[in-house]
């Protein structure tokens, strides 16, 4: 499309066309992209994604405890957890790692669910289908198995490889929600839109605002000169319309930063830090620190979600995320697959998640936030020879919040044999164990959205390969 370049450039068309990067350079990265700010209603929602970054061993995060336990630990090796050490799911056939047992309170209080086999999918697909399409087919994902192309297609919700927008970001601008995807966990391709780059906070004790002119700095009369000609130097009247849109972004970024500044800085014995918070962090609070890097970053959305009225809006979507998951090497420590890298990994997000979800309960909003995984694939059941396990595809994922339809799991757990009708392995030196997803990425994603209150023709437009598939959602949240 040309432009006649007689015609002023308006604010909206500059964000587009710069990719919503002029935000990146504003105090914590939203500026101006945050649209007129609506008071809190009573049906208040918030999703909290939980990234796992690297690849998640999701089939020794949830076991099976029924006759495929023998096929489980044949495939797994020294990998396989005992039997005995699995923390059973009650009314299901399936058991938890040993080291998540932070979250057995959550399974037997029913708002706990694990999503099973789900991954990127273009349609759905058998192993026949696979063998028969070949790598190159648009009916295969694309890239499978790389780090960076599945880490895409998760936070993207897209099988092309060119989509730059994530199903986060698409979902905040397609509902023309207040905000977009509120990260503490860093940039990602989740929070990334055409209009705006995720609002990226620091953690708890961190002072929001540029230095010397955060809330309470200005005691002075120098302090307050300066201040007076920071602000002149942004003030309305620009010359020209790209200082005038900069200059805008500016104002915006200044003004949110004071209004979340005691929010953000809050650490645990704060006063302005609700006690119902601290009480349900307590497992993870020394001092005025939260122990772990998934707690600190829960810990501050349990914050921002208790001083909504202060973030204002009423649908917020967050981003936290958790590395370490690349388990090629090590993943279990000596001769007990009990221990090691993986299972402390597990602790901690398991430790992390309970603390929030206590968290919201304490607060009278646990049906009103849900929280979830995802994470870049599954691993080979076969293990390597480092102790470790390599790149697969299909995953577990686990969903919670007052919402969620738990004590229950979903989706369709693969045939745990090498080789198998759901393995994509057909050569020898193939058959390791990487699962075909039975449910997809975006009905997945669907499920989330129709409970936060998109319509469906948002969902769509968020969603723009969920029509492939003829189940819109998996039914593991309960009506909005």
């Amino acid at each position: 499309m040309t432009r006649n370049s007689s015609l002023p450039l308006r604010r909206r068309d500059w964000l587009r066309l710069a990719g919503g990067s002029i935000g990146l350079a504003a105090v914590g990265g939203a500026g101006a992209l945050l649209g007129p700010r609506m008071a809190v209603a009573g049906d208040y929602k918030a999703l909290v994604c939980i990234y796992l970054v690297g690849g998640n061993d999701g089939f020794n995060m949830l076991v099976p405890t029924d006759s495929r336990y023998a096929q489980y630990a044949s495939a797994r090796d020294f990998l396989a957890l005992p039997k005995t050490s699995l923390l059973r799911l009650t009314g299901t056939d399936y058991g938890f790692h040993p080291s998540m047992k932070s979250l057995m309170p959550m399974w037997s209080d029913g708002v706990l669910a694990p999503i099973v086999n789900v991954g990127p999918l273009a349609v759905p697909l058998t192993k026949d289908d696979y063998v028969s399409a070949g790598p190159d087919s648009p009916l295969i994902p694309e890239s499978l198995f790389s780090h960076s192309d599945q880490q895409r297609a998760w936070q993207c919700a897209s099988n092309s490889g060119m989509e730059r927008t994530g199903w986060g970001a698409r979902t905040t601008e397609t509902m023309a929600l207040n905000y977009p995807v509120i990260s503490l966990g860093g940039n990602s391709r989740f929070g990334t839109g055409e209009k705006a780059p995720a609002l990226v906070l620091p953690g708890p004790g961190a002072a929001f605002a540029t230095a010397g002119l955060a809330p309470g700095d200005i005691k002075y009369p120098a302090d307050q000169k300066r201040k007076a000609a920071v602000d002149a130097l942004y003030a309305p009247g620009q010359k020209g319309d790209i200082a005038e849109i900069y200059a805008s972004i500016q104002r915006d970024a200044f003004e949110m930063s004071d209004r979340l500044f005691d929010l953000v800085k809050g650490v645990p014995g704060d006063d302005s830090v609700p006690a119902a918070i601290d009480n349900a962090f307590a497992p993870l609070i020394d001092g005025q620190e939260v122990t772990t890097e998934l707690g600190a970053q829960l810990y501050q959305i349990a914050k921002l979600i208790a001083g909504r009225q202060q973030v204002q809006g009423d649908r917020h979507v967050y981003f936290a995320s958790l590395g370490g998951f690349d388990t090629h090497a090590n993943q279990i420590a000596d001769e007990d697959s009990r221990t090691g890298t993986h299972a402390d990994l597990l602790t901690e997000v398991a430790t992390a998640m309970a603390c929030f979800h206590n968290a919201m309960v304490k607060l009278g909003l646990s049906k009103q936030v849900t929280a979830f995984t995802s994470s870049d694939f599954g691993r080979t059941f076969l293990p390597n020879r480092s102790r470790g396990s390599d790149h697969a595809w299909g995953n577990v994922q686990l969903v919670c919040g007052g919402s969620v339809k738990g004590n229950a799991t979903y989706g369709a757990y693969p045939k745990p044999v090498l080789g198998g009708p759901d393995d994509v392995g057909v050569e020898e030196w193939e058959k390791q164990g990487r699962w075909i997803p039975t449910s997809s990425v975006d009905q997945y994603a669907s499920t989330l959205l129709k409970w936060f209150g998109a319509t469906g023709p948002q969902i769509d437009a968020i969603l723009p390969n969920l029509t492939s598939f003829p189940d819109r959602t998996l039914g593991f949240m309960q009506a909005g």
